[in-house]
């Protein structure tokens, strides 16, 4: 077969979203060797995102127009032009981020990593908040199959949209195998050099308020302020781009004078972000909503002992492996910082339980349950 597939954010964003497209697909190429792939890019694609050494059966095709005309003409055009007039005809097209692009192909799939908008629209801009509104639902009713992140996705899907439960398929995110306690030296001191050779409790996720970081931050501020609290010179990292309507978080830690115990490296680079799970004292994890948790593996697969939310995907994807806490509870919250803190033998319970999940998901595995969806 010939299969089509939106690399779009694969080569827009750094993290999230695009950090799965990549991982998946890389994968997928390294597995496949027998159908031909065409991966659709759009005239501002990063040159560099797409350097992979792709098989003969990979081929890049660059349209002439910028995604923002791009999404332009396919959401306002009474007959919007067909991706098969950039990538030639296709058997089957695939999107890994949320919309489903006009197309020919005889079978559509498209991921749909969480129903955030729906959940917690409180957590979005008004404008971003329409565009979700009125270009998902859309790609949702014209997929064959819709793959998500995890059950609890894939339940919201239900509830919300009255998908049938047939149409939808679990496929779980992967770990990378770089992601291991075991890192370089000069990241290591890259690391060191950011956190000021200090102990620290490490959270990564781009900075919205769907992450929850005014709440972890207030936690935080708690937890130093406590007499019975010993370790004086504890940083939190925060680390992350910064997404959308992230004020509140910088005025928190003005408000609480917290400029000195608070640190923002915003995106860390591939290649240090190994060493900054790995010499964490403890990942903190506070988030209202999650189609899977990405950096929560990552962690785990590090060595750092974990703390998450109890909310939507993130007990399906950390199992027995965390301690959880109300995200919406910021005495909770800071009373299990303190608990995995001040109990060494919890925290190396909670990392050895932690190498064991994260070995529940690779990329190869995700890549072959693709495999499997695109041949039907």
């Amino acid at each position: 077969m010939k299969i089509g597939i939106d690399f779009t954010s694969a080569t827009r964003e750094r993290a999230g979203i695009g950090r799965y497209a990549r991982e998946l697909v890389h994968a997928l190429a390294r597995l496949d060797h027998d159908h031909r792939y065409a991966l659709f890019v759009p005239r501002d694609a990063r040159a560099d995102a797409l350097r992979f050494d792709w098989g003969v059966n990979f081929s890049i095709h660059r349209a002439p127009l910028t995604e923002r005309i791009l999404a332009a003409l396919w959401q306002r055009a009474r007959v919007p032009l067909p991706i098969e007039a950039f990538i030639g005809p296709v058997d089957v097209f695939y999107s890994p981020d949320f919309l489903l692009p006009p197309t020919r192909a005889r079978r559509t799939l498209v991921t749909i990593h969480d129903l955030s908008y729906v959940r917690v629209p409180e957590c979005f801009p008004a404008p971003l908040l329409r565009y979700l509104a009125r270009a998902v639902p859309p790609s949702i009713a014209r997929a064959d199959l819709i793959l998500a992140d995890a059950v609890s996705t894939q339940r919201d899907l239900v509830e919300v949209y009255g998908v049938p439960l047939e149409k939808v398929r679990v496929l779980y995110s992967g770990v990378d195998a770089r992601f291991s306690p075991h890192v370089a030296p000069d990241a290591q001191a890259r690391v060191r050099a950011l956190t000021r050779g200090k102990p620290y409790v490490l959270s990564v996720s781009t900075l919205q308020p769907r992450k929850n970081y005014a709440r972890l931050v207030e936690a935080f501020g708690k937890l130093i302020s406590d007499s019975r609290f010993q370790i004086s010179d504890l940083l939190l990292v925060i680390a992350g781009g910064r997404g959308w309507l992230f004020d509140e978080v910088f005025q928190v830690v003005a408000r609480l004078g917290l400029q000195a115990r608070v640190v923002f490296p915003e995106f860390v680079a591939d290649d240090d972000l190994p060493a900054l799970y790995a010499g964490a004292m403890l990942f903190a994890y506070p988030s209202l909503y999650e189609g899977f948790g990405l950096p929560i593996v990552e962690a785990m697969a590090c060595g750092a002992p974990v703390i998450t939310s109890n909310a939507s995907s993130l007990p399906e994807v950390a199992g027995e492996a965390a301690l959880y806490f109300d995200p919406r509870d910021v005495e909770a919250m800071a009373d299990a910082l303190h608990r995995a803190l001040t109990d060494a033998s919890l925290r190396e319970s909670l990392r050895a339980r932690g190498f064991a999940q994260a070995r529940r998901f690779s990329w190869e595995q995700a890549a072959r349950e693709l495999k499997e969806s695109l041949e039907g």
